[in-house]
């Protein structure tokens, strides 16, 4: 068992018997404060759709730590109290906290983020809450386009870093690249996360926004790839986008998120679809600490059900199927020893291997071939009207020695001729 599962299990433990001694020896958790009936909780359909609250009567998310690496988790009273166990900055404009909102435009995103994956609620069960009400937040600010100083493929490999070696046991990456690609340095991040026992979900992007096909992060072999659907559990087409590394699909329309300055706001996107099932993934590894990243992963996409007009899994749009919380927290899953989503590992050894290694050294002895001969030396060139000792050699005495031969015999051959011609005139005629 590595050493991070076994924390995890000393915390569920330490959390049971708090459970036991302040409920009465309970079986199961106490219920949730949740108000079905307040607008704002109605408004949270995939509650329901996707089976939360029933995971609920299992786990509410407790001892596990959800990293969002966004642009920073705002500091909102109620959502957020008690949630962010720790933060940084990577962007170089953020605050050593990471709960300095980044970005004039996108500065909301981590806090919208950050509430749908783990939000605690009211006391009463009334306004948002987040999958995972008692999962721990840690808050990594960076920066989108010019609003950070610091290269974004170098933000994103130190924030992977700095989440893992903080005890995220979830991380959560709601952005896109919109490249295949992805720079090299992220290829030891995460790894570092993938041996580090980490589950990391990432969001697929959407075509409203010009990605019409998955980028990096979510081509990277092992991590766990969300697509985005509608409120009916059809793929989206604004809020969403396809690729074969998609995992799961969960709700990307629709979606409420709560600002860094406190208000409700109405968003969309697989951004908020990722923090869905981060939430899901930490709802798992609170009611399993003992279990693998991996197997974390394959309980989400083994649970998830088929989406209407899936003919494979995994599809392009939908992945293994629509997410099933219940399911990925209850349902009896055999084990698996590899992560279905991918072996990093293996690509960097497949894929960088011409870049990385050196030209082979031969080992055989080669073969000696003995000079050739010296070329001739150029000779002075002579009149083009005098024959050379190569045109004498080789035309005029073979021409000369056939023609000779061919001159006596058609001499000869004429003198018989009139010899013939002479000794008929002497015949007389009869």
């Amino acid at each position: 068992m590595s050493r991070r599962r076994m924390l995890r299990s000393a915390v569920a433990v330490a959390v049971i018997a708090a459970s036991v001694l302040l409920a009465g020896a309970a079986a199961t958790p106490a219920p949730v404060p949740d108000d079905p009936s307040d607008p704002v909780r109605a408004t949270e359909y995939w509650l329901d759709g996707a089976r939360i609250r029933e995971a609920w009567q299992t786990t509410r998310g407790a001892g596990a730590t959800i990293a969002v690496i966004d642009t920073g988790i705002g500091k909102v009273p109620g959502i957020f109290d008690g949630a962010v166990a720790g933060g940084t900055d990577v962007s170089g404009s953020g605050t050593p906290d990471g709960r300095t909102p980044i970005g004039a435009i996108d500065g909301n995103h981590g806090s919208w983020v950050a509430s749908l994956a783990a939000g605690r609620g009211a006391p009463d069960g009334k306004g948002m809450i987040g999958v995972a009400p008692e999962a721990k937040l840690l808050s990594i600010s960076v920066g989108f386009g010019a609003s950070a100083s610091v290269p974004f493929t170098e933000q994103v490999a130190k924030a992977m870093r700095w989440a893992v070696d903080n005890g995220a046991d979830v991380i959560n990456l709601s952005f896109t690249t919109n490249t295949l690609d992805w720079d090299r340095s992220w290829d030891d991040a995460f790894l570092y996360a993938f041996e580090h026992d980490v589950v990391v979900v990432v969001a697929a992007g959407n075509r409203g926004s010009g990605t019409n096909i998955i980028g990096a992060p979510a081509t990277i072999p092992g991590v766990l790839t969300v697509g985005g659907v509608d409120q009916t559990g059809s793929a989206s087409v604004e809020a969403s986008t396809q690729g074969i590394t998609i995992g799961v699909a969960a709700p990307s329309e629709g979606l409420i998120g709560m600002s860094a300055d406190g208000t409700l706001a109405s968003w969309s996107g697989t951004s908020g679809a990722a923090p869905i099932v981060a939430g899901v993934a930490a709802l798992v590894r609170s009611a399993h600490p003992d279990m693998s990243a991996a197997n974390v992963i394959n309980r989400i996409i083994k649970t998830a059900v088929p989406a209407p007009g899936m003919t494979k899994a995994p599809d392009p749009l939908y992945g293994y199927g629509l997410l099933n919380a219940e399911g990925a927290v209850t349902a009896d899953v055999p084990s698996v020893t590899e992560n279905p989503m991918g072996d990093l590992a293996g690509w960097v050894k497949l894929f960088r291997r011409a870049q990385t290694e050196p030209a082979p050294v031969p080992t055989s002895t080669p073969v000696a071939v003995p000079p050739l001969p010296a070329a001739d030396s150029p000779t002075e060139p002579g009149s083009p009207l005098l024959p050379s000792a190569d045109s004498l050699r080789y035309g005029t005495l073979p021409l000369v020695a056939l023609t000779v031969p061919g001159i006596l015999i058609a001499l000869g051959v004429t003198a018989a001729a009139r010899r013939i011609r002479s000794a008929r005139a002497r015949t007389p005629h009869s």
